[in-house]
């Protein structure tokens, strides 16, 4: 069984597979000040839980986009599958992957991951849209090769600064409101959020389309991809564990 794990800057995701199929996943909240003592506790309690073996996990697979988070979980998953085989998705390995990486230093390993996923899905001229602490957007083209992302703060994010910058804004849930016109300051926020960003959503999508000549097969993942993607005929699927499946065929070509 693999162990596929993708840090987050605001959680931290894995699950196990299993012949290409995942039978257990967690979501936790991303600590940088947990040490990997700590982290190895939560592990440990989880797979527990879930009945997993530690001895039945023969592979791990990693990425990290918060880089203070990388040696606590190498020295967590080193103590706690002794006999697994570790490896990090960097720049080192992007020669092996099936697409071509546009600048590989620059790029977060989540968004070349879901890319990988992304590719072996639904071939070239495909953009992926990743609702997580940032929105992101990154179209891979017709010559198998990631053409550019665009990144925009993410819905809880604009949604924390809009609460923090102001005195009487409150924290929302974040759902679409039964109208766009609210009735209730949380229906308003609500409003704003989120029908705002399924404009910004569709402009990025229409504008890449124009620029590259092309029409996209458009995937959504991330947390709160489902927010969005009902309401846009712009977003082709919704794939949720899309990082994850890109992980594991990273993982297929080391």
């Amino acid at each position: 069984m693999l162990l596929a794990i993708d840090i987050g800057n605001t959680n931290i995701v894995f699950g196990i597979n299993r012949n290409n199929e995942w039978i257990n996943d967690w979501r936790i909240q991303t600590d940088q000040l947990k040490t990997a003592d700590e982290y190895e506790v939560i592990f440990r309690s989880l797979l527990t839980a879930g009945k997993i073996c530690r001895t039945d996990i023969s592979g791990i697979i990693f990425s990290s986009v918060v880089p203070s988070l990388v040696h606590p979980f190498r020295e967590m998953l080193s103590g706690l599958f002794e006999n697994a085989t570790i490896n990090l998705v960097n720049p080192d390995i992007y020669k092996h992957l099936p697409i071509k990486v546009l600048n590989p230093y620059q790029i977060g390993t989540d968004l070349v991951a879901n890319a990988v996923a992304a590719y072996q899905k639904f071939n070239s001229n495909t953009m992926v849209i990743d609702f997580g602490t940032a929105l992101t957007f990154t179209t891979i083209g017709s010559n198998s090769e990631i053409l550019g992302v665009a990144i925009a703060p993410g819905l809880r994010t604009a949604v924390g600064a809009l609460a923090g910058k102001t005195a009487q804004l409150p924290q929302i849930h974040i759902a679409a409101p039964p109208s766009v016109l609210g009735e209730n300051t949380t229906h308003a926020i609500q409003s704003g959020i989120i029908f705002g960003y399924t404009g910004l959503v569709e402009s990025i999508i229409e504008r890449t389309e124009t620029e590259i000549g092309q029409t996209l097969t458009v995937v959504a993942t991330g947390g709160l991809g489902s927010v969005i993607a009902p309401l846009t005929k712009k977003i082709t699927t919704f794939e949720p564990m899309l990082t994850l499946d890109g992980l594991v065929q990273i993982n297929s070509f080391i």
